[in-house]
């Protein structure tokens, strides 16, 4: 029996690995046999993330402190991760954030701060990573966390900001999958819809969301804890090294309509 999608002896690391839907992927993987690197800038909160997902799982884990908007910081979070496992598999470029204003009241330094966390933040993470580890390994894996709002616009809630930088992120994807599938790198996408975590439950949750739920996501719910696991899985996989330069919709048929 082959195990299509087992990572055992893998290394992934995890950007925006303290709470919410980077914790969850760097559990999946982990739940495969992955060693997991978490990054993110809470110290607190990626040692307690690395300290759980190394008891549940039996995996090696390490939490490094680390802000994607620093070049610097960026490069010596890929050097310690070489230092202690020698290579780097796997990258999910998932720190984000996001800005929610009418377009005309959005700030300078709203649009600059967007772009320079989610569009260049990821591609500081991954031109490093393969750099250092993948280009001279000749394999990786990158899986940029993008958004269904990179491909699509909205109404509900004005975030010009957030929409041009996962844009950018969809078509950086293509970009890099173009340069680098020379090396046996790919670089995929995922652009989950509207999911579940501590930080969107209270906005989700309100009357007037659940009635847009209703009316735009053809299967009528958001996405629940778990439903990104398998996409993730996918797209880190030896298995699927013919699939690069994908934008992965997993939105529950959002962009469908």
């Amino acid at each position: 029996m082959k195990a299509y999608f087992d990572l055992t002896g893998q290394v992934a690391v995890v950007t925006g690995c303290s709470t919410g839907l980077g914790v969850q992927m760097a559990k999946a993987l982990a739940n495969q046999g992955a060693k997991i690197v978490a990054l993110a800038r809470r110290k607190e909160l990626i040692d307690a993330v690395a300290k759980e997902i190394a008891e549940t799982y039996k995996v090696e884990t390490l939490a490094i402190q680390c802000d994607i908007t620093d070049t610097a910081r960026v490069d010596a979070a890929i050097d310690e991760v070489l230092a202690k496992f020698g290579r780097i598999d796997i990258v999910i470029n998932n720190a984000g954030t996001g800005a929610v204003a009418p377009a005309e009241d959005i700030t300078d330094e709203q649009f600059y701060n967007e772009m320079n966390i989610d569009l260049f933040g990821s591609f500081r993470v991954a031109r490093a990573a393969a750099k250092k580890a993948m280009i001279p390994a000749k394999y990786g894996r990158v899986i940029n966390i993008a958004s269904m709002y990179g491909l699509v616009g909205n109404k509900i809630a004005g975030s010009a900001p957030y929409h041009a930088a996962k844009g950018g992120v969809v078509n950086m994807t293509r970009a890099l999958a173009s340069e680098w599938g020379k090396y046996n790198i790919t670089v995929n996408s995922i652009c989950p819809g509207y999911f579940y975590t501590d930080l969107t439950r209270d906005t989700l949750n309100s009357e007037f969301f659940q009635a847009n739920a209703k009316t735009m996501i053809p299967e009528e719910r958001y996405g629940e804890e778990g439903e990104l696991d398998t996409a993730t899985i996918f797209l880190a996989s030896p298995a699927s090294s013919y699939v690069t330069g994908v934008n992965l919709p997993v939105d529950g048929g959002y962009t469908a309509m």
